[in-house]
């Protein structure tokens, strides 16, 4: 079967930043973003979201496709992104941070991270307009692997019924925040009804991936063209 593997290309905010924005990695620059989803187009390659993603991991369908993913739910998805996705008939799945929605990344305060504003409820049904999906990124984005089963059981559950609540659709996809996982964190997932989990593993999704710690591709402000490229067609991300 053709393109039985599949890039899980993971983004986190799409806007144009001073030098001085700590963490300026996480956020690729507009211009930078269109081009890369030009390339997609160009390549043959239709970027797809998490849950119809899954039709193709399953052997359902067929098509040179990549995963779109973009972590916390910044403002600048919906204003940056989404046009320029609904540009190319792309969708993508947002992981939101249920009890941050309307806030900024303040879960990073403490490290000193420039804050930026999150997406706020009637924002979140515009992205969902656009014909996009949301997934769930716990209510507050600990370190899952730093609490107790107790509360890693609350935010783990708690955020796809509180999305499901606000939202009115519904949740089937998890990101790990900080890319942090074991095997009881994967079980807990599993046994809340979600149907994947996104991890912090690079590669490749395929067929036989786990469902609850699939694989991504990073892409962030380094990644430059010809490093989108080589990420994208090779096996750079391979096991690093």
């Amino acid at each position: 079967m053709p393109h039985i593997s599949f890039p899980i290309l993971m983004y986190h905010s799409i806007e144009t930043v001073p030098k001085s924005t700590v963490m300026r990695s996480i956020h690729v620059p507009i211009k930078r973003f269109e081009f890369q989803m030009w390339m997609l187009k160009a390549l043959g390659y239709k970027a797809v979201s998490l849950d119809k993603l899954s039709l193709y991991l399953d052997g359902k369908k067929e098509g040179k496709v990549v995963g779109l993913t973009f972590d916390d739910g910044y403002k600048n998805n919906l204003t940056n992104a989404a046009p320029i996705l609904s540009k190319y008939n792309f969708s993508a799945t947002c992981y939101l941070v249920s009890d941050c929605i309307g806030l900024s990344n303040v879960w990073d305060l403490d490290k000193g991270t420039t804050q930026s504003p999150l997406m706020k409820e009637e924002e979140v049904v515009k992205w969902l307009n656009f014909g996009m999906s949301i997934g769930a990124h716990t209510k507050t984005h600990p370190d899952l692997r730093n609490t107790s089963t107790k509360k890693a059981q609350k935010e783990i559950i708690d955020s796809k019924t509180d999305l499901e609540k606000s939202f009115n659709v519904a949740i089937k996809d998890f990101c790990y925040p900080y890319g942090g996982f074991n095997d009881e964190l994967c079980k807990i997932v599993e046994d809340a009804g979600y149907h994947s989990a996104v991890s912090s593993i690079r590669g490749r999704a395929h067929a036989k991936s786990n469902k609850f710690l699939l694989p991504r591709i990073p892409i962030n402000y380094h990644t430059l063209p010809h490093l989108f490229l080589t990420k994208l067609l090779t096996k750079y991300e391979e096991g690093r």
